[in-house]
C-alpha cells in the first residue's frame, strides 16, 4: 500500500502570466502478500466489533488549535477550498531542494535544484514555486496566508528525501541519509521551511513512506546510520547519528523554529512487510503488527510529536481494479479486507505511540462515478463520512482527502461530492469526546 503522490504539481505564475505546472511522481512501493505469522490471533474484525473505544487521546491537540470536533480537510485547488467549510488543507513540499549548501537568496539568479535553473519557476525546489522575482519561500508564506484567510489550518507534507537523494525509494533511500553533505542541505531546507512558518499555526507531516522503508531494513532505528549531529550541529549536536536521531532532530527543530506547528511522523501499514489493510488472513495479529510499527516510531521519537499520520490507499480502488488488483475494503465489514481491520490497526498504532491520528490522503472516489480516468470509484470517502464515530474511535483528530497520483479522482473531478459531504457534515460535526 503506497500513496504515490503527485508530489509537486503546482501552478506557478511567472512574470508574463504563464502558468507553469510542475509534476513529479514516485515509483510504486510495496504491496507484500498477506502472510500467516503464527502469532496469537487478533480480536475479531468482523461486523459488530466494538473493540474500538472512544477515549480522547486527541482532545489536547484539538484544544490547542481551538477545535473540539473531528476535522475534515483535503488537497485541493484554491477555488474548491472556498466552496465548503473545510477545516484544513494539505500541500506537498517535494521535488528536490537547492543544489547549494544553503537556501538560495534569489530564484531568478544563480539558484538551481537538481541541476535545473529555478529562473521562471522551472526547478523542483518548493522555495521557488512562485514568480521568480519574489524571494524564495514565498510559496509557503502564500499558502499560510490564504488558509488563514479561510479559517483553515495548513498542513505541509514534507516529502523531500526521495527526490533530493535521486536514488530509488526503499533500501537506497534509507542508505542515503548517511551522506553528510546531502543531509546538511536537507536539514538546511527543513530549517528554512520552519523559519517561514514561524509562529503560524500549522500541521507538518514528515516524510511519508520513509519510516516504513527504514523499518524494512532494520526494526531498530538506532541501528540505522544517518548523518545528524555531524550534518546539523546547529540544531542537533546532541542527537545520535542514526535514523532515530534524525527523526528526533526534526521534531526538535520544529519546537525551536515553529513552536505553534503540530508535527507528526507517518505510520505505514505495510512497514512490517505484511500489508495489514489488505490482509485476508483472519488469524493475522493485526494489533501485534500495529505495535511493531508504532514501537519503531516511538524509538524515532514519535511520542515527542503531536500526531501520527496514517492512510488507507494511494489510489482509488476502481483504478486498481482496472489493472487487475483488488484494493476494495468491504464497507459492511463482513469479509476481509475491511474497514474494521484497518481501524483496529490504526487505533493500536495511536495507543502505542500515545498520540492521535490524522487520516491522510484518503481516496476521493465514490460509487456514483464512471470508473474512468480522474473519476474512479471507491467506498472510502463515504464510509468515513457515514461513520465519523468509528473514525473518532481510532483516536483520529482529522480526515483529509486527496489523490495520491495524477489520474485519480480529485475534489475537482468528483462532481462536487466531497464538497457536498463536507457541507452536510458541517451542520452536525462529530465531537471528538462525545
Amino acid at each position: 500500500m503506497r500513496f504515490l503522490p503527485e508530489t509537486w504539481t503546482k501552478q506557478l505564475w511567472v512574470s508574463l502570466g504563464l502558468a507553469l505546472a510542475l509534476g513529479c511522481g514516485a515509483s510504486p512501493g510495496p504491496s507484500p502478500a498477506s502472510e500467516t505469522t503464527g502469532e496469537t490471533p487478533a480480536p475479531q474484525v468482523g461486523p459488530g466489533t466494538e473493540a474500538l473505544n472512544s477515549s480522547c487521546i486527541g482532545s489536547a491537540l484539538l484544544s490547542s488549535i481551538g477545535k473540539s470536533t473531528l476535522l475534515v480537510g483535503a488537497s485541493m485547488q484554491d477555488a474548491t477550498a472556498t466552496q465548503a467549510p473545510f477545516d484544513f488543507r494539505y500541500e506537498y513540499l517535494s521535488g528536490g531542494i537547492f543544489d547549494s549548501a544553503s537556501p538560495c537568496t534569489s530564484c531568478a539568479s544563480g539558484c538551481t535544484a537538481g541541476g535545473t535553473s529555478c529562473k521562471g519557476g522551472a526547478c523542483g525546489w518548493w522555495g521557488c514555486w512562485q514568480w521568480d522575482a519574489l524571494p524564495p519561500g514565498q510559496y509557503a508564506l502564500d499558502f499560510l496566508s490564504k488558509t488563514k484567510g479561510r479559517a483553515q489550518i495548513p498542513l505541509f507534507t514534507y516529502y523531500e528525501l526521495l527526490h533530493t537523494s535521486k536514488v530509488a525509494d526503499g533500501t537506497q533511500e534509507v542508505a542515503a541519509v548517511s551522506n553528510a553533505p546531502l543531509m546538511r542541505r536537507y536539514f538546511a531546507d527543513f530549517r528554512f521551511l520552519l523559519q517561514k512558518i514561524g509562529t503560524s499555526t500549522a500541521f507538518l507531516h514528515v516524510e511519508p513512506d520513509f519510516w516504513g522503508y527504514a523499518e524494512f531494513v532494520n526494526s531498530d532505528p538506532h541501528a540505522l546510520p544517518a548523518a545528524v549531529a555531524s550534518a546539523n550541529p546547529t540544531d542537533c549536536s546532541t542527537q545520535e547519528n542514526s535514523i532515530a536521531g534524525m527523526a528526533r532532530c526534526m521534531i526538535a527543530m520544529v519546537r525551536k523554529y515553529a513552536p505553534n506547528t503540530k508535527v507528526g511522523l507517518h505510520a505505514s501499514a505495510w512497514a512490517t512487510k505484511t500489508d495489514v489493510f489488505y490482509n485476508t488472513n483472519p488469524s493475522l495479529n493485526v494489533v501485534g503488527e500495529a505495535q511493531k510499527v508504532a514501537n519503531f516510531l516511538v524509538a524515532c521519537g514519535a511520542n515527542q510529536g503531536d500526531f501520527v499520520a496514517v492512510e488507507v490507499s494511494d489510489r482509488d480502488a476502481g483504478y486498481y481494479a482496472s489493472i487487475g488488483k483488488n484494493r476494495w475494503l468491504d464497507p459492511t465489514n463482513t469479509k476481509l479486507p475491511n474497514y474494521n481491520q484497518g481501524f483496529t490497526w490504526a487505533k493500536a498504532v495511536s495507543e502505542t505511540v500515545g498520540k492521535p491520528l490524522i487520516w491522510w490522503q484518503l481516496p476521493v472516489g465514490d460509487m456514483a462515478l464512471t470508473n474512468t480516468w480522474n473519476t474512479w470509484r471507491d467506498t472510502t470517502l463515504d464510509y468515513f463520512f457515514d461513520h465519523p464515530d468509528r473514525v473518532a474511535t481510532t483516536h483520529a483528530v482529522g480526515m483529509a482527502f486527496g489523490a495520491g497520483v495524477s489520474g485519480m479522482t480529485t475534489p475537482e473531478s468528483d462532481s462536487g461530492h466531497l464538497r457536498q459531504r463536507d457541507l452536510t457534515y458541517a451542520t452536525q460535526r462529530y465531537p471528538l469526546c462525545p
